[in-house]
């Protein structure tokens, strides 16, 4: 099990070789190591996560509104039971809020009944039509109009990047080899209609070489699956502002507040997020530049402008932070999970926002498309469940507990005071199985410059340990404690 970040890449043939360690990426990797394979994880990154999976919405999604039939349908289904069993084992923050899709106009209200029947067909068969009497009972804090909702009782808020560093840190200590700042090249294909019984991939790092291939590049899949001569999808980025509101607005909101969906997604919603801020997002704007993750002026004044009616009293709040994501999203309305047998290859592309929910499935399900590739992927052996550390507010943070104070003063000592961030916690993500890379990966292992401040008062301290560790890494990982 090795993490490295700089040097050559080991001269040795993997069995498996997955490009991209977002959430995707790790889960299959973390799915694969519980069958004993030789595994490389390669990200172009410093750190896992640091793609599109950094700025998901963080809802845990039921599938009630996928497209029944699909296969994003299956998967979000069967990957919402295994990541909410994974979560509770590895202390992944979860918060099963429920949502209501809130109907403004007599449209909205005339659709509630065909989306209670979508849910059901997709095995939701707990939702339920609420006037609007109750929909105020529930939400007292709605602007005025709101016609009615359909309550879905299962959706939860959860730790997208707890999430993904979960499923690497498993990996790891599973035998995975993860190589970070590895940006994938030049491909020479294995198959039938070549000489080479294994891919070589050129890389930052030097070649990689393996005998099968998974395409978890998300918004460069389609450029990874050109040089394997497939033409099957293209990626289009969907970028999705948002914008977070400070810690004070979390009593106004007590579920996850949808609009009814459009086909170009689940539209702006308002939904508390686990660290105890308030969350209004995502816009849905079609670019061509897979790097455009900067905010614009005109996609926050949307996003007023839809806060402003679902809730005035957020945008009397203080904002946090602002910042976009982008989206894999493809000319399909579907994933696009293909396995190539002749080239020992699968792509995983079109993953979108629901592709968080349904990474364990995911995960599953190329396991099986590269058995039928043709790898043997050996017997099952059950992998130790990380613990993670908890960032979560719903559950007791370090610096409330006094029983780990007393054994370690460290977890004492605030340093980022918004966040409530201690000394211990810093320490221990610096020396973890996969640690970060950059303070921005420190902060989503941490939240530690991630408040109100955006670390102003604290940036100092987190900056000093932060460099201290890198000079003086520690001999052996420390394992994190809750």
């Amino acid at each position: 099990m090795t993490v490295t970040t700089t040097g050559d890449l080991p001269g040795e043939v993997y069995d498996v070789a997955i490009i991209g360690a977002g959430v995707v990426g790790t889960a299959i990797a973390r799915e694969l190591a519980a069958h004993r394979p030789r595994i490389a994880l390669v990200e172009a990154s410093d750190d896992v996560g640091d793609g599109t999976s950094k700025a998901n919405t963080a809802i845990l999604h039921t599938g009630f509104d996928a497209t029944p039939g699909t296969l994003e349908a299956r998967l979000v289904r069967e990957g919402y039971r295994r990541l909410n069993t994974f979560a509770a084992e590895a202390g992944i923050p979860v918060e099963p809020l429920g949502a209501l899709l809130v109907a403004w106009d007599s449209e909205q209200l005339a659709a509630l009944p065909a989306l209670a029947e979508k849910a059901a067909r997709n095995d939701c068969h707990d939702t339920r039509i609420l006037g609007a009497d109750e929909v105020y009972a529930r939400e007292p804090h709605l602007g005025p109009g709101a016609l009615g909702a359909l309550e879905v009782p299962g959706e939860s808020i959860i730790c997208p990047w707890t999430t993904t560093l979960a499923y690497a840190t498993q990996a790891v200590r599973g035998g995975v080899d993860l190589h970070l700042n590895c940006t994938a090249g030049a491909i020479t294909a294995a198959g039938a209609t070549t000489e080479y019984d294994h891919h070589e991939i050129a890389t930052s790092r030097g070649p990689l070489r393996a005998r099968y291939l998974v395409n978890a590049a998300g918004l460069h899949s389609d450029e990874i699956d050109r040089r394997l001569g497939h033409t099957e999808f293209s990626v289009t980025p969907r970028r999705g502002q948002l914008i977070v509101f400070d810690k004070f607005a979390r009593g106004l909101v007590g579920s996850i507040l949808l609009p009814v969906p459009t086909a170009l997604g689940k539209g702006v919603l308002v939904a508390p997020t686990v660290y105890g801020n308030v969350m209004l997002g995502p816009t849905a704007e079609d670019l061509d530049d897979k790097h455009a993750t900067g905010s614009s002026a005109a996609g926050l004044s949307l996003l007023r402008d839809k806060g402003g009616r679902i809730m005035p009293e957020l945008l009397d709040e203080e904002v946090t932070a602002v910042y976009a994501g982008l989206r894999a999203a493809t000319e399909h309305a579907d994933f696009q999970i293909r396995a190539h047998p002749e080239q020992a290859y699968v792509a995983v592309g079109g993953i979108r926002s629901t592709g968080l929910t349904a990474s364990m499935a995911i995960a599953a399900h190329v396991r099986d498309l590269l058995t039928d590739c043709g790898l043997d992927p050996g017997p099952a052996r059950q992998l130790e469940a990380p613990r993670m550390p908890n960032i979560g507010e719903a559950f007791p943070r370090p610096y409330q507990r006094a029983d780990l104070i007393a054994a370690d003063p460290a977890y004492g000592t605030v340093v980022c005071h918004c966040e409530r961030v201690t000394r211990g916690e810093i320490r221990d993500a610096l020396r973890a199985t996969v640690p970060p890379g950059s303070l921005d990966g420190l902060r989503r292992r941490t939240r530690a410059l991630g408040g109100r401040c955006q670390g102003f008062y604290c940036g100092a301290a987190v900056r000093a340990q932060f460099d201290e560790a890198r000079a003086h890494p520690a001999a052996a990982p420390t394992e994190a404690r809750r």
